[in-house]
């Protein structure tokens, strides 16, 4: 009986690589278990509450520590969501009307368009308050 005990082990190791909730992977070590205490009865009402108890405690005991690293929010705007709120200079007078104008950030030269199709001139300094596809929504500076 442990060999069916080790290959339920394998199907729940496997299935677990395919998914990302690290859940399978205590039913997996339950079967491991279970397989263990196999080699001791051959009583299969025994071994299958072996598995259930034990994967239920694995679960329920590790919940807590694997929602620390699972569920990790991560407020780090990166690639172009870190372009907005930041400030530039119009290099080229912005006309939303005609999506026309372009804005430098940090170096870098976006297409751009005014908030509320706002009319923006040249040498303005802007905030940059969205992103909508390629082009940067931008707002004057009011000093």
């Amino acid at each position: 009986m442990w060999q069916i005990w080790l290959i339920i082990a394998g199907i729940c190791f496997i299935i677990e690589i395919m998914t990302v909730g690290f859940l399978i992977f205590w039913f997996a070590i339950g079967a491991l278990l279970t397989m263990v205490v196999s080699l001791f009865t051959d009583n299969i009402i025994v071994q299958t509450s072996v598995f259930v108890i034990s994967s239920t405690i694995l679960i329920f005991a590790t919940k807590p520590f694997v929602q620390k690293f699972v569920n990790q929010k991560s407020d780090i705007k990166t690639n172009v969501y870190s372009k907005i709120g930041k400030t530039g200079i119009v290099t080229k007078d912005i006309d939303s009307i005609c999506s026309l104008g372009q804005v430098k950030v940090d170096g870098e030269v976006w297409s751009a368009i005014g908030l509320n199709d706002s009319t923006i001139s040249q040498g303005t300094e802007v905030e940059i308050k969205e992103i909508k596809g390629v082009k940067v929504v931008v707002a004057p500076i009011q000093k």
